[in-house]
């Protein structure tokens, strides 16, 4: 999984989204190129039609597609915040599969964080590998906070990284005027899912101090918290020259049609 970070190329979007849960966060790809028509091309097209086709009924998932050579064998998963319908789950994801195929086009591996969900795919196993690589932090303004404020979003912070003793990989809390919200990819255990959301707490505070709001995404867990009237999405990074979508794209429409389909019939 460290290995995959390594060769991510990070993009910000500061271009305005559908809808607050189609907005997009950060992404990345492999530098590894595979070879157009080959067997690895089939595996990706396979995996992430399995991972559209699941987020229909479920909010996590995770695939193999398995291979007679071992770097062929492809590894993927899906994950929506949890809060989300299957309804909105599942067109989440078929966004994110759509801008996969625009973001890493012909790359052996890549990730996508969109504010609803993430989808990730890469020939090497990450399946239930903790890793706490930092991928992206962003901080609001500086605010003046008086001492009962930073106490209340300390306070709000330390609630979703301290566990009661069950497994919740999504978490939200609030008090007063601040609110915040906390998630691990449901392939880490209890134990590393806590581990996680522990460290991310930590360094959030450290990083933001008295800023209005805060992002902090790890590989495998992140948290953010804002104060009312302040968020900290968008990013200033550059715009993505956009390129065919080719195969996601098609998918990314067929299932759009779906759902227009089953709103209609209700």
């Amino acid at each position: 999984m460290a290995a995959l970070i390594s060769l991510l190329t990070i993009t910000l979007l500061t271009t305005p989204a559908i809808s607050s849960v189609d907005s997009f966060v950060y992404g990345g790809c492999s530098q590894i190129k595979y070879t157009p028509g080959s067997p690895y091309e089939s595996n990706v097209n396979s995996l992430l039609t399995s991972l559209v086709n699941s987020a229909t009924l479920t909010v996590y998932n995770n695939f193999t597609i398995k291979s007679p050579t071992s770097q062929d064998t492809l590894y993927g998963l899906f994950q929506c915040r949890g809060d989300l319908s299957n309804v909105d789950c599942a067109s989440c994801v078929a966004r994110a599969v759509s801008q996969l195929g625009t973001l890493c086009l012909d790359s052996s591996g890549g990730a996508l964080q969109l504010d609803g969900c993430f989808v990730k795919y890469d020939n090497t196993t990450f399946l239930g590998v903790e890793d706490k690589t930092e991928v992206l932090k962003k901080c609001g303004p500086l605010i003046a906070y008086d001492s009962d404020g930073l106490n209340r979003r300390d306070g709000v912070l330390d609630y979703l990284g301290t566990s009661d003793g069950s497994y919740k990989p999504f978490r939200v809390g609030g008090s007063g005027d601040v609110s915040a919200v906390a998630q691990c990819v449901q392939d880490l255990s209890a134990s590393e899912c806590q581990d996680c959301l522990s460290e991310v707490v930590g360094r959030l505070k450290t990083y933001c101090g008295a800023a209005a709001s805060g992002d902090l995404y790890l590989a495998k867990c992140y948290v953010r918290f804002s104060k009312a009237g302040a968020h900290s999405y968008g990013g200033n990074g550059k715009l993505l020259r956009h390129r065919p979508a080719g195969w996601w794209f098609k998918v990314f429409c067929f299932w759009l049609n779906v759902f227009w389909f089953k709103l209609m019939s209700n």
